[in-house]
């Protein structure tokens, strides 16, 4: 058993962050599944968005983030965001973080979808999160103890609901206990519950489960990103082709060489990514194959080293200038309900990056708000931190139970498989239902304590698929990245109106936010 000020449980961005900006003299320690370079962040492609340009300003960005949003979005936790973006970026520049600049010494601004502004910075090209990942490790201090292959499987909570510590299982199987005043939950979202996604292999929605299971509220887990173009090659996803290539002038082609976003939305090729996604879709469901036409680009290798190298590693002839693409699982813009500083609903548990719902995204995110958000409510939730008393916390003896359970569980594949299938980008009322029916014929034992590693890792995927479809269910409409075949239009009806998780509550409860839509 051992005792820290703050415990972090995950290793992305958003952690880094947090950990960057957190007094020297509190003890932290961070436990991550994998290794600290496993994650979504350290893969990003894509970039930070912030408002850097002349003509551009961050009530531009806060617009453009509210409209991908489609208005479901909190309008201040937006306007934070956007007016801190550019702060941050010179933040790190001074902290040497490497990103792409001009002869002049200028950052180079990229555009991404539903953007009307370059206001993208990137590093490394597509190799962005490598970069910022790098930075913020040379910022770790001596007072952090980072502990890798420890799968956490348990929050600890007190009679009063309060969480103070966390339970996990090391690489041997066996149980370590942690203490803590303060529970961080960076984990990152759940794109591999789906059998097409971008998501590094650990992003299974742990944190999302284990915060259900100790009480917390989720909020618009219904809203999940599907990213338009991933390198589909005879059907199977191989990796991400950034949206940075669409920036620098990619355009959609079918088979006959059409360009499929013509017509479809002012913006094109640069449209939401739902609504390029959504495209995409029809058209391969129809059998008709898709291309990303890169030929406009000069130096694409040189551009884009990461996405060259996936596809030559992949077979696709790069000569062609065609590179075969299709919707995968990206982002979750609902997750853990938390206030402008971190905090959850269960007290002394926090939650920072994309396991948490800060409002910032709405129904669906704008294209390189997701590094931004980790990188400003890491930094943030640390200001907040560094201001509270120092706490011992107290271990309450818990009632262990090392026999082993009889547990049916679903493999992976037939999980991931069912969500995309059910729950994936085209959903309807009947195939929801089915789903949820078959997510609850598994009974989920209350200690799992004898479950191995790989078991419990399924029961997770259990708990946030069933969230997520839980919540597609309610919502009658089609908004952002939640669409309805049998409710194909958006509703004034469900402007502002949330979806509400959580633990021994009515599931699925509806409620109103507190403000208006600032922008329709």
């Amino acid at each position: 058993m051992e005792q820290s000020d703050v415990i972090i449980v995950g290793s992305g961005i958003a952690a880094l962050q947090l950990l960057a900006n957190l007094r020297r003299d509190m003890n932290v320690i961070v436990l991550t599944k994998s290794e600290v370079k496993m994650s979504n962040s350290f893969h990003a492609q894509g970039g930070v968005a912030a408002a850097l340009a002349p003509e551009d300003d961050s009530y531009e960005h806060y617009i453009d983030t509210i409209e991908a949003g489609r208005g479901l979005n909190d309008p201040e936790a937006v306007s934070q965001l956007t007016r801190q973006a550019p702060s941050i970026i010179r933040e790190l520049l001074e902290a040497g973080c490497a990103f792409d600049q001009d002869e002049r010494g200028e950052i180079v601004l990229g555009r991404e979808g539903s953007h009307r502004w370059n206001r993208i910075v990137h590093g490394g090209g597509d190799q962005t999160g490598k970069r910022l990942v790098d930075c913020l490790l040379q910022k770790v201090g001596a007072n952090v103890s980072i502990k890798e292959h420890e799968f956490v499987f348990q929050l600890l909570t007190d009679e009063q609901g309060k969480c103070y510590g966390v339970r996990s299982k090391g690489r041997d199987g066996g149980i370590n206990t942690y203490l803590a005043p303060h529970i961080v939950l960076a984990t990152g979202g759940c794109g591999q519950l789906y059998a097409a996604t971008s998501n590094a292999e650990t992003v299974t929605g742990d944190g999302l489960a284990l915060a259900y299971l100790a009480g917390a509220e989720l909020v618009d887990m219904e809203f999940v990103q599907f990213h338009p173009t991933m390198l589909s090659i005879n059907g199977d996803i191989k990796g991400l082709v950034t949206e940075a290539v669409r920036g620098e002038g990619a355009v959609l082609l079918d088979v006959s060489g059409r360009r499929i976003m013509k017509g479809v939305h002012p913006q094109e090729d640069l449209a939401a990514r739902h609504i390029v996604a959504q495209t995409i879709y029809n058209y391969i469901s129809q059998g008709r194959d898709v291309f990303l036409d890169i030929t406009r680009i000069d130096d694409f290798t040189a551009k884009f080293p990461t996405v060259a190298k996936l596809c030559k590693a992949k077979g696709v002839d790069m000569t062609k200038g065609k590179i075969p693409v299709a919707p995968g699982a990206h982002f979750l813009m609902g997750g853990v309900k938390t206030d402008e500083a971190g905090r959850t609903t269960v007290d002394g548990l926090y939650a920072v990056g994309e396991v948490a719902c800060t409002g910032v995204h709405g129904a669906n995110r704008l294209a390189s708000n997701s590094l931004l958000e980790g990188l400003v409510y890491g930094k943030r939730l640390a200001a907040h931190l560094n201001q509270q008393a120092w706490e011992v916390p107290r271990y309450h003896a818990l009632s262990g139970n090392q026999e082993q359970p009889e547990i049916m569980l679903p493999a992976v594949m037939e999980i991931q498989q069912s969500m995309i299938e059910r729950v994936g980008i085209m959903r309807t009322r009947s195939e929801l239902r089915k789903q949820k029916e078959w997510l609850e014929t598994f009974s989920i034992p209350e200690n799992l304590d004898a479950l191995s590693t790989s078991q419990i890792s399924r029961v997770f995927m259990l708990i946030t698929s069933w969230l997520i479809t839980t919540s597609a269910l309610a919502r009658t409409e089609s908004r952002g990245g939640h669409f309805r075949e049998d409710f194909p239009n958006e509703n004034s009806g469900w402007q502002q109106r949330h979806i509400r998780l959580q633990k021994n509550r009515k599931q699925g409860e509806i409620y109103e936010s507190t403000e208006a839509p600032a922008f329709t």
